[in-house]
């Protein structure tokens, strides 16, 4: 995110009519939800979870203890328990 100039943007006397609210103080004008993109969708982390998620189903189903699924992926016991379920009712 990058910021605007206003005065180089709005129209003057919306400029005023906002400066009568924030007068030189940062505004976040958020996205019109029609332009939201979901989360994950400009980076490769939303793949790399999903991955991940299988990989501790499959171990799961190869017998490795729940205790075991939170150690070696650095997660809560209720993450493992968690993401297991979720993967139970995708397969």
């Amino acid at each position: 995110m990058s910021y605007k100039r206003a005065i180089f943007i709005l129209p003057h006397d919306l400029l005023e009519q906002v400066q009568e609210y924030v007068d030189g103080e940062y505004i976040y004008i958020p996205r019109k939800s029609s332009n939201k993109k979901e989360w994950g969708t400009e980076t490769s982390t939303r793949t790399e979870l999903q991955q991940r998620d299988i990989q501790i189903y499959e171990d799961y189903l190869a017998r490795n203890s729940l205790q075991e699924l939170s150690e070696k992926y650095y997660l809560s016991l209720k993450s493992i328990q968690r993401i297991i379920r979720k993967q139970r009712n995708i397969n």
